[in-house]
């Protein structure tokens, strides 16, 4: 296994660790670890591209644990009521419907390639801002409540339209 995605797997391994800290309501620490996953995130990124070492694995990987990081902080931070239940609900289900579509295509063997548009990344970006700002604001205690309520609204359009997105390039390609 390679570098980049051996940090991709310490990432994976990071989850169970800031999801503890936030039930624990250690939330100083919860904010440290989520940056150093995003930063870990990044790092895997750029060492993979500059020094040609991506692989299928890492392909696969890579957003998977960026998945596995999102939905588990989302649900946690839903759970403490930190997030709002239906932002966490939408999130969720979004990605959900993502990766049924996915199997969906691997299990009837079609042919359909699901690239990740601009919207997404945008979406993903946001995903990861929000959770930033809400753990940086239990932890510091910064008064972000109304930067995390804009956030809020700009995560579920972006959510809803990259979801919507997805739905829209399967079903091309699938007729």
């Amino acid at each position: 296994m390679n570098i980049p995605n051996s940090i991709t797997l310490i990432r994976m391994i990071m989850v169970p660790i800031i999801v503890w800290l936030i039930l624990a309501e250690q939330m100083y620490a919860a904010f440290l670890a989520f940056l150093l996953a995003g930063a870990s995130d990044a790092l895997d990124g750029l060492i993979a591209k500059q020094f040609d070492l991506v692989t299928p694995l890492g392909t696969y990987l890579d957003p998977l644990a960026d998945k596995i990081l999102l939905v588990s902080i989302y649900v946690t931070l839903g759970v403490q009521q930190d997030l709002p239940s239906w932002l966490v609900i939408l999130v969720v289900s979004r990605d959900i419907l993502i990766v049924g579509a996915i199997l969906l295509t691997f299990l009837l063997e079609l042919n359909i390639a699901i690239v990740p548009s601009k919207l997404s990344k945008l979406n993903t970006f946001c995903q990861i801002s929000l959770a930033a700002i809400v753990l940086g604001d239990l932890g510091l205690d910064m008064g972000f409540s109304g930067l995390i309520e804009l956030f809020v609204y700009i995560v579920s359009v972006t959510t809803v339209l990259s979801g919507l997105t997805y739905i829209l390039q399967w079903s091309r390609q699938n007729s």
